[in-house]
This record gives C-alpha cells, structure tokens and sequence, in this order.
C-alpha cells in the first residue's frame, strides 16, 4: 500500500506540474532559448526539474514516514538542497561556471564527510582492491561532479535525460527491494515515477526541458546512489556505471574526442553521440527510443548479473566493454562526413 501510494503521489504531482510549467503562463516559467549546444529550434520551458523536485520531496516524505532514515540521509539532502538551488538560479539568470562549480565541489564534500558515500574499496568482479583514504577522496570527488554534469552534458533531447532516470532509478529500486534496503528502494522508486510523469511533457516533441535543476539534481543523486548501493552491498559500483553507461560512454567519449582535437572543451557544442545522430535525420523519437533500447539491455545486465558467479560477471563486463567499441566503432563510421562528389 505504500509503495502503491509513493509511486502514485511522485508520478501524478511531477506530472501535473510538469504540465502546468509547460505553459507560458506558469507562475515560474522560464524558456530555453535555442544555442549552440541546443537541438530545439524554438523557445521551450525549462523548469520541469521543479515539477521532478516537488513530486521528489513528497515521495520521500512518505518513504521517510515508513521507514526510519539512516545518518547518510541527511547528509544526501544537505549535498542536494544547495546544488538544486544553484541550478535553479542558473536557469532563471546563468551564472559563471567556476560558481557552480564551487557549490559542486562543496556539495561533494559535505556527501564524502559520510563514510556510506566515500568507499574503502573497489570491488571488481573476482577482485577486492583496498582504497588507502587519500587515494579513496580525489576518485570519489571527481565521481560525483563526473556524474553531477555529464548528466546535464547529456541532458539535450526530448525524453533521453529522463528515461535514462527511469531506467537507473527504477533498477536501483529493485535491487534495493531485493536486497531489504526498503528505504533506498522506495528512494529510488520515488526518483523513477516523478522522471515518468515529468515524461509526459517531455517526450518527443517535448513541450518543457528539465533544466539545469533537474539534470544537475539528477546526476547528483546517480553518484550519491550508486555510492550508497556499493556500500550496502546493493550492486558494486561497476554495475552501477554499467547501468548508467549510455550516458558515462557518450560523455566520457566526447570529452576525450574534444581533448584530442584541442577544442575549447568549456564552449557548447552538439558533438554528443546522441546529438550528431539527431542532426543526420534519425530525430528525437528515434533517437532516443533506440537509446531506451540500450538503456533496457544495461538494466536487464545489472539485475541479472547479482546472480552469477564472479568469472560471469567478469565476462559480462567485458562483453559491454565489446559492444560498446563495437558501437563506437559503427557510430563513427556512419557519422561520418561524406565526402564531396567531383
């Protein structure tokens, strides 16, 4: 009954809202104006984070009431409060990046001073290596503000940013429920349904974008999660960065690709993955259904891979490892330029 009513309550409010906040004459409307880095070509509503936030808040309250919250909680709210408020305030009247930053690294920090959210070791499958603490503080904060902004990098099509939550959040769920972790599972559920009903405004064609405050928010709460999952013996964060792989592939990629070329890395672009396959015809709706595809296959990995043995596991990681360069691979060659007839 309280699962049935969490979901509900997340789903309905962030669907609602986000349908009000679709329109111009929302008490809090802000558009995205089309840029560099946009694929839209008009004027679109970006506060639908706030429709995700709200219905967030409630759904937790109510996974809160039903089950007693460890001490991590509340240092996950104290990381997330003040990155959701820099975004907002980044939506409504952008702010230089160093200060966003700043709140990042701060809100980083305060998430690591728990000892949930700063791992002591890297597990592997078949492998446990020890993390001496000064090594174990650098990776985890460049983790989190990795995982902090390339969901905002990859929040730049209809339905992609939020069907990558819903696909992340909900496996969370069920291997939390799997596990007994009833309170990160119903966390995690509450995450999933505001991202669907949020989808409801956003699918191709969108009629409101999430913004700096949801994808920030978001991709905060993928580092947090999978942090906390890796220490509550939930899913090692290897199967957490394959279930959120669509996204950490195509940015990492990218990021490397740009390096190599000595682009101005801090300057819009539309060189994602998803962005080029846009701009060759396959659309929105194409695009983004064959990346719920892949999204799909990465969740039914990771469920699947907490019953199997520790050379399986191995073996399925580096089968991801052979698709993924298989794709990147076939990517390549098909987006790349012809060359002109003579």
């Amino acid at each position: 009954m309280i699962t049935a009513t969490l979901i509900l309550v997340s789903f309905f409010l962030s669907a609602a809202l986000s349908h009000y906040l679709s329109r111009s004459t929302a008490w809090f409307s802000v558009a995205a104006q089309p840029n560099e880095r946009s694929l839209h070509s008009r004027p679109t509503p970006h506060t639908g984070g706030l429709a995700i936030l709200t219905a967030l808040a409630a759904g937790w309250s109510i996974a809160v009431f039903s089950h007693s919250p460890p001490a991590c909680f509340s240092y996950l709210l104290a990381a997330l409060i003040p990155v959701s408020l820099i975004s907002l305030w980044d939506d409504h009247r952008p702010l230089p990046a160093h200060y966003r930053l700043l709140v990042h690294v701060l809100a980083a920090m305060m998430l690591m001073i728990h000892p949930v959210f700063l791992p002591s070791h890297l597990q592997l499958p078949g492998i446990l290596l020890p993390l001496p603490l000064m090594l174990a503080m650098p990776l985890t904060l460049l983790f989190i503000l990795w995982m902090l902004n390339l969901y905002n990098f990859m929040d730049g099509m209809d339905g992609f940013a939020g069907g990558m939550a819903v696909m992340g959040f909900g496996t969370f769920a069920l291997l939390g429920g799997w596990h007994h972790e009833f309170l990160f599972a119903g966390l995690n559920l509450s995450i999933a349904a505001a991202c669907m009903g949020f989808l409801t405004a956003n699918f191709p064609p969108a009629k409101l974008f999430m913004g700096d405050v949801g994808a920030s928010s978001l991709g905060l709460l993928a580092a947090a999660l999978s942090l906390w999952a890796d220490s509550a013996g939930i899913a090692a964060l290897w199967m957490s960065g394959l279930l959120f792989s669509p996204f950490i592939v195509d940015a990492t990629v990218t990021l490397l690709r740009r390096l190599w070329r000595k682009e101005k890395i801090w300057l819009p672009h539309r060189s994602h993955y998803y962005q080029r396959l846009v701009q060759r015809g396959w659309g929105h709706r194409k695009t983004v259904l064959w990346e719920y595809v892949l999204m799909s296959a990465c969740s039914l990995s990771v469920l699947l891979s907490g019953g199997l043995s520790a050379t399986a596991q191995g073996l399925l990681l580096l089968a991801w490892v052979g698709i993924y360069a298989g794709l990147l691979w076939r990517l390549e060659s098909y987006l790349k330029p012809s060359a002109p007839s003579t």
